[in-house]
């Protein structure tokens, strides 16, 4: 059976029989993968608390028929021991922890970016670097422009006329004009579409000084628009605490 190493960040884990776990992992060169960790249940366990969600860890595995299994775990970061000391931080690394892995859908598929991504995103969070939604929502709307569902935040999404535009359709895909406007659109707060750009494009000074109701607003529309893609919902994403 072919061994190999990658770096990875644990998703989910699930108990299989009496002493094992089956690892959800997003790798660095594999992209989201299975694993079984045998024994890690076991109090004597040498490696079983770094594989717990929101691990940052280097591997050895070997691919299975089914599953690959993991033969040996070292630590890089646990953003996990940090992040559980705090219920937002933990609530928010588990919306992301799940986000990323219904953007990776299909199994050993490269997916460099979501890893990137998704390891900036803990280690911001873990250290405080910003708010915390402000660290979720950007990193879903990254999310959902690497997977090619950017919003448009200033010209209309349907017919690209030179915006900006005070509508915002799910369905439409972002800022929409008078005459492109679905029925029941929303009319979000220019700053709250503003703050939405700063996000995506990193600019966190900006982001930093936008006021909170537009923060909630800017967060209602990323997580409606974000379901909308996916098109089921986020179990997280309501145990979210916003502050």
């Amino acid at each position: 059976m072919a061994v190999y190493r990658d770096q990875a960040v644990v998703l989910r884990t699930q108990k299989l029989g009496e002493a094992d776990r089956i690892i959800t992992l997003l790798t660095r060169e594999h992209g989201r993968i299975k694993a079984v960790a045998k024994g890690v249940r076991r109090t004597k366990s040498r490696w079983g608390a770094r594989l717990e969600p929101a691990s940052h860890v280097d591997l050895q595995l070997y691919s299975g028929k089914s599953l690959d299994t993991v033969t040996q775990a070292v630590s890089i970061e646990n953003f996990g021991d940090r992040l559980s000391e705090n219920y937002q931080h933990w609530t928010v690394a588990n919306a992301i922890l799940e986000s990323a892995e219904r953007f990776t859908q299909n199994e050993h598929e490269p997916a460099l970016q979501q890893y990137l991504l998704i390891t900036g995103a803990l280690k911001a969070l873990a250290y405080e670097s910003y708010d915390p939604s402000l660290i979720l929502d950007a990193y879903m709307l990254r999310s959902l422009s690497i997977a090619g569902y950017a919003p448009s935040l200033m010209n209309c999404s349907v017919c690209d006329a030179p915006g900006p535009h005070k509508f915002f359709s799910l369905v439409g895909g972002g800022s929409v004009c008078t005459t492109c406007k679905p029925s029941a659109a929303p009319t979000p707060a220019p700053e709250s579409l503003a703050l939405m750009s700063d996000l995506l494009s990193g600019d966190w000074v900006s982001a930093s000084h936008s006021e909170l109701r537009h923060r909630r607003e800017a967060s209602g529309l990323i997580a409606a628009y974000l379901q909308w893609h996916l098109e089921r919902g986020l179990r997280s994403l309501p145990l979210v605490e916003r502050i």
